[in-house]
């Protein structure tokens, strides 16, 4: 089964309270199985429109990166982030095919 993904492209308004989202999202994926891939850092973007800060999570399953994205506890993460940021964010099946070479 592949792993999935938050791909997700923030401008942070409030650097404070945006440390809250943060804190209320730990727990979260933590329960749905979630790992930082990418968490900020330096980037070039050669196309398109950037955002300052882009995230990757990985999840065990499609089924719970969008559990964890529905769920209760994210709700009140996400409240916070709404209030305080502006993004874009997909949930993503990875690819477990042939790789090419």
């Amino acid at each position: 089964m592949p792993k999935a993904y938050w791909i997700a492209r923030v401008d942070v308004d409030d650097e404070v309270r945006y440390r809250d989202y943060i804190a209320a999202n730990a727990a979260v994926f933590a329960k749905y199985g979630a790992r930082f891939i990418v968490r900020g850092g330096p980037f070039d973007a050669p196309e398109g429109v950037a955002r300052a800060r882009n995230v990757v999570l990985e999840f065990p399953s499609l089924q719970a990166a969008r559990d964890c994205y529905h769920s209760a506890e994210y709700k009140v993460a996400l409240d916070i982030r709404t209030a305080v940021a502006r993004s874009e964010l997909i949930i993503i099946e990875g690819y477990d095919g042939p790789q090419p070479g």
